[in-house]
């Protein structure tokens, strides 16, 4: 058998609908899903091939500005079975994942799927987490992880995770996780992201709902009984350039003016840097929260904040508040998202002014 490994063409469709349609009863892609991975998701698709006939294919999305690639999918015909496909997929998907500078790779499986459960164990796939009623049929998916480039890891520090609700509640949702991180009996609820998006909104941003200010973020976790350090490059009003409307700029300065008056009178410590210090923050036990641009990971010109959960000598970890990115991601791509070093020190500066901020909780 002439087999040849190779990317997805516009041409492969009806064979590709063909192939998912016999090989899965539930959670197909559907002829418009191959299309779009073909031609514009940020993705690898490799079919393999032999006497042109189909014979299977192998899914991999990278997540924009990270080092986490996900294997989204996998399918053999009847035909390849025995002749050691699935392991030639799972080496061509982990090339690919490397060729795009990816260290780690991510998967879900049924339980039942003991055949492809095998295969990834064998590869160093090890489960992380269980995903209840994932697929189609309510069944739940085991979640496996694998470093595909073999540098230094360790084991991440336990940061609960909590997804925004609203377009513009991430900097309370990062600062839930945060609290819930030095307080594991705390309660993650919706109640608490708008309470606290209420306390820390600059009332204005670029556009529709206003977001939240490091001021305001770090003044909501004092009034929570935290020790409480705020990391700026920059002192006065924050986001002004985004904002045509002069009206609006004024009530943007006099809001940054309250939370100035009431951060005076706090024991918040503010600190003028050119650069964030996480990591010492890190070993001393404080939990980060760090304004990025999101156009790092969305291509949208926006501040995002995240929560860092680790660092090491090669990435710096994210739980990223946003899940809804991409209709194919899910709450678990959005945690412990590996981030090179370089990377972070690009997308933890927005603006025209190079802004950089973090809040940094401590426990008293």
């Amino acid at each position: 058998m002439n087999l040849q490994l190779r990317a997805a063409t516009a041409n492969d469709l009806t064979a590709l609908v063909e192939l998912e349609n016999r090989c899965f009863e539930y959670d197909r892609l559907s002829r418009r899903n191959f299309q779009w991975m073909i031609s514009r998701a940020h993705a690898s698709l490799v079919v393999a091939e032999a006497d042109r006939n189909l014979l299977g294919y192998v899914l991999v999305l990278f997540h924009q500005g990270t080092s986490l690639a996900r294997l989204y999918s996998i399918a053999l015909d009847e035909r390849a079975r025995g002749i050691g496909l699935g392991q030639k997929l799972l080496d061509r998907a982990e090339a690919e994942a490397l060729e795009h500078d990816c260290a780690y790779m991510r998967l879900e499986v049924r339980p039942d799927n003991r055949g492809a459960i095998i295969l990834y164990q064998r590869n160093g796939y090890r489960p992380f987490a269980t995903v209840r009623d994932y697929y189609e049929d309510h069944s739940e998916a085991l979640r496996f992880e694998k470093r595909i480039r073999q540098i230094s890891g360790q084991a991440p520090r336990h940061v609960p995770f909590y997804h925004q609700t609203t377009e513009f509640t991430c900097g309370p949702s990062c600062l839930l996780m945060a609290m819930g991180a030095l307080e594991p009996e705390r309660v993650l609820e919706r109640r608490e992201e708008l309470r606290l998006w209420r306390e820390a909104t600059t009332i204005y941003m670029t556009a529709g709902h206003g977001g939240c200010s490091p001021q305001g973020l770090a003044l909501a976790a004092w009034r929570r009984g935290f020790r409480v350090q705020l990391q700026l490059s920059e002192d006065g009003p924050l986001f002004l350039d985004g904002v045509r409307s002069e009206e609006k700029r004024a009530v943007m300065r006099l809001v940054h003016e309250d939370f100035a008056h009431e951060l005076a009178q706090s024991d918040v410590e503010q600190l003028l840097v050119n650069q964030l210090d996480i990591g010492s923050a890190l070993e001393a036990g404080g939990q980060p929260l760090v304004l990025i641009s999101s156009y790092r990971l969305t291509r949208s010109k926006a501040p995002h904040w995240v929560v860092v959960t680790d660092c090491d000598e090669d990435f710096v970890y994210l739980h990223d508040p946003d899940v809804d990115h991409s209709k194919h991601r899910q709450p678990l791509d959005c945690q412990h998202i590996p981030v090179s070093h370089g990377e972070f020190e690009q997308m933890s500066r927005f603006g025209r002014s190079k802004l950089r901020a973090a809040v940094v909780l401590y426990k008293r």
